[in-house]
């Protein structure tokens, strides 16, 4: 079964007020419509006033109040832009049970994976290079990993962004070897209350 995460969302008038596409999970689109939990609707079906028009690739066309519109995944926003204790993420799981979202370190994208065993935001070097992070000044110190004890770089990152949840002066470890995505650790989560709806994990900022 073919799963696209990310979240996209639309700002419309009248009782509609926001429609986001949480994600694509086969021949469904994930919906949240003003914030709700997401709902799988099938092309032709209709929920509170929005129909579900097609599914092209990663982006869904919807019809609320006879205006159709284009929704894409991974424009990292939930319900209208805020800010602040309001600002929320919306997460589904993966089909191994793994949340993962696209999202934004510094203002450059990256690709997440929730992690809370891990103690910080963590990310392998190339990742780190990529996005231009100083390790040249950045404290050191040493991890047990599998391979052994490795050298670890621990520097605080201006921002990171899931969702509407932007959070600054974020812990983070950079490790030697490469990993598939960034760890979203207890450096972030610790400041968001996290609350789990089976396949559906929202993140709200709490400070």
């Amino acid at each position: 079964m073919a799963l696209s995460l990310g979240i996209g969302v639309l700002a419309l008038p009248a009782w509609a007020t926001n429609v986001g596409l949480a994600g694509i999970i086969g021949s469904k689109a994930m919906l949240m419509i003003n914030g709700s939990t997401p709902r799988a609707l099938s092309v032709g079906q209709e929920y509170q006033g929005v129909r579900l028009i097609s599914i092209q690739g990663e982006s869904v066309q919807v019809e609320v109040n006879g205006n159709r519109r284009t929704l894409k995944i991974g424009q990292n926003a939930v319900g209208a832009e805020s800010s602040g204790a309001d600002a929320r993420a919306v997460l589904i799981a993966d089909g191994q049970g793994h949340f993962q979202a696209n999202g934004a370190i510094n203002g450059r994208s990256v690709r997440f994976l929730v992690d809370t065993g891990a103690s910080t935001v963590s990310m392998g070097a190339s990742e780190a290079q990529r996005l231009g992070l100083d390790l040249e000044h950045a404290d050191r110190g040493l991890s047990n990993t599998a391979n052994g004890t490795v050298i670890t770089y621990r520097l605080r990152l201006n921002s990171v962004k899931v969702g509407d949840i932007t959070l600054s002066n974020v812990e983070a470890s950079v490790l030697p070897q490469n990993m598939p995505f960034v760890l979203l650790g207890m450096s972030f989560l610790n400041r968001t209350r996290m609350e789990r709806n089976g396949d559906t994990m929202t993140l709200t900022q709490s400070y």
